[in-house]
């Protein structure tokens, strides 16, 4: 299973990105997804997620509530991650994470990471 990441890159404060997360291989479902990022000197934390359970029922860090927007499309195994209103606190390097089941085992995965840079 290999997780890819894209669509990340520098922009203005107040602009906004797109990130991407595609899952490969012999995958037999996907659930929950999530977005993580990592600041120069500061621990991974969590700042999104998405739980497909009929519905798709999403959580976020209170730092980007009401600016990034969680999605996903089960067909594509993707996920996206919306960013509007970026600030230089939103630099970092963004990584998706997700729960996988193979035909053989059950575990989390993670992409390589995107670099998301906002100047002031």
């Amino acid at each position: 299973v290999q997780l890819v990441e894209s669509g990340g890159g520098l922009v203005q404060t107040g602009g906004s990105l797109r990130l991407s997360c595609t899952a490969s291989g012999n995958i037999r479902s996907i659930n929950p997804m999530g977005w993580y990022r990592q600041a120069p000197g500061k621990q991974r934390e969590l700042v999104a997620t998405i739980t497909g359970t009929g519905f798709d029922y999403t959580t976020y860090a209170d730092s980007v509530k009401g600016r990034f927007t969680i999605s996903r499309d089960t067909a594509k195994n993707t996920e996206y991650l919306q960013m509007d209103s970026l600030t230089p606190e939103d630099t970092g390097v963004y990584y998706c994470w997700a729960w996988v089941s193979t035909t053989q085992s059950h575990g989390n995965y993670w992409g390589q990471g995107t670099q998301v840079t906002v100047s002031s």
